[in-house]
C-alpha cells in the first residue's frame, strides 16, 4: 500500500486542539501539488524582478553598452536605449525555464527531506542543509540549457545574433561545438548551487521555525491555515521578511560562482574574453583582471535588490499555494 500524506478538507477549524476529519491524499498527488505550487511560485518571483535580472546580466558580463554604468544609472540607460521592453528581454526564455526549475526545486526539497531524515536522526539542521543543496543541483541538472538561452537573449542589446528561444537553442550547438556548448558554465553553476540552495532553504526553515516558536512574534503568525487544518503558519508580511533574509544570506555566499557562470555562458558573445576552460580559470581571470569589487562581486548590489524580494516572493507564494492546495504541514 502506498504511503499517504494527510491533509484537511477546506472547512474552517481553529488552532485550539479541535480535531478535524482528515482525508488521505496519495504520495503521487502530494508530489504533483508541490510541483505545481513550486512552478507557479517561481514564475511569480521571477516576473516580479525581471528588469533587475536583465540589468544584473549586463553588469556581470561587462556589456559594452552598459559597462560604465552603475545600478541606478544602468537601469535608466536600459529604458533610454531599448525602451520599456528592454527590461524584459530574455524573460520569455526565463518563464519557459523557471516553471520546471522551481517546480522541480520545491518538489524535490520535500522529497529529499523525507528521504534523508532517517540518515540524520535528530540532526535536522544538517538534513535541511543537505536537502537544500541536493535540491538545487537536481533543478539545475534538468533546466540548465534554458538558463544558457535566457542569458544569451538578455545580453543582446542592438546586435541581434539570436531570434527567440528555439533559434538560440539550435544556433549555440551548431556554432560552438555541439550540445556540450549548451552546458558551458554548468560546473560553476553546480558548485555555486551547493552553498546557494543549501543556505537558502536552510535559512528559511530555521527563521520560519524561530518565528513560529517565538512568543514575541506570535502576532505575526496566523493560527488558522488557508486549508482549515489549524496549522500554525506565518502571515504574508512575516513570510516575506523571512524569505528575504534567506535570499540575502544565500546570495552573499554564492555570488562569485554566479559571475563565473555568466562569464562562461556568454563566452561566445564577448570577443575580447579568453576561452574559459574551468571554473577556477574563470574565477582566476576575473580576479586578476578586474579584482574583487569590480570583478568577482560586480553587480552584487543589484543582485541584493533583485534576489531579496525574489526569494521572498518565491517562498511566500509557495507557502500560500501549499495551503490553498491543502498540503500545508507543520515544520518538523
Amino acid at each position: 500500500m502506498p504511503e499517504l500524506e494527510t491533509v484537511s478538507p477546506s472547512s474552517s477549524h481553529h488552532f485550539n486542539g479541535q480535531s478535524d476529519k482528515r482525508r488521505p491524499v496519495s504520495r503521487s498527488m502530494f508530489a504533483l501539488k508541490t510541483f505545481v505550487a513550486g512552478g507557479a511560485a517561481g514564475m511569480c518571483a521571477k516576473s516580479s524582478t525581471a528588469p533587475l535580472d536583465r540589468l544584473k546580466i549586463l553588469l556581470q558580463a561587462q556589456n559594452k553598452y552598459y559597462k560604465n554604468y552603475g545600478v541606478f544609472s544602468g537601469f535608466l540607460a536600459i529604458y533610454k536605449q531599448e525602451g520599456i521592453l528592454g527590461y524584459y528581454k530574455g524573460n520569455g526564455a526565463m518563464m519557459v525555464r523557471i516553471f520546471p526549475y522551481a517546480a522541480i526545486q520545491f518538489a524535490a526539497y520535500e522529497q529529499y527531506k523525507k528521504l534523508l531524515k532517517p540518515y540524520f536522526n535528530q540532526k535536522t539542521h544538517t538534513s535541511k542543509l543537505v536537502s537544500g543543496s541536493l535540491t538545487g543541483m537536481t533543478a539545475v541538472l534538468f533546466t540548465y540549457p534554458l538558463d544558457m538561452v535566457r542569458a544569451r537573449l538578455a545580453y543582446q542589446v542592438h546586435q541581434k545574433k539570436y531570434n527567440g528561444i528555439w533559434n538560440t537553442l539550435t544556433l549555440i550547438p551548431k556554432q560552438e561545438g555541439g550540445l556540450k556548448a549548451l552546458y558551458r558554465g554548468f560546473s560553476s553553476t553546480i558548485i555555486g548551487m551547493i552553498p546557494y540552495a543549501g543556505t537558502a532553504f536552510y535559512t528559511y526553515e530555521v527563521l520560519k521555525s524561530f518565528a513560529l516558536d517565538n512568543p514575541l512574534l506570535q502576532p505575526y503568525t496566523s493560527k488558522e491555515s488557508f486549508d482549515g487544518s489549524g496549522t500554525m503558519v506565518l502571515n504574508i508580511p512575516t513570510n516575506l521578511c523571512v524569505g528575504g533574509l534567506a535570499g540575502a544570506c544565500s546570495q552573499s555566499v554564492a555570488y562569485p560562482f554566479d559571475v563565473a557562470r555568466r562569464r562562461m555562458q556568454l563566452e561566445g558573445m564577448i570577443s575580447e574574453t579568453p576561452v574559459y576552460r574551468s571554473v577556477s580559470a574563470t574565477l582566476s581571470h576575473v580576479y586578476t583582471t578586474l579584482g574583487v569589487r569590480r570583478g568577482l562581486f560586480r553587480g552584487i548590489s543589484i543582485n541584493f535588490y533583485r534576489a531579496v524580494p525574489q526569494v521572498a516572493v518565491s517562498f511566500s507564494t509557495y507557502e500560500f499555494l501549499k495551503q490553498f492546495l491543502g498540503i500545508s504541514r507543520p515544520i518538523s
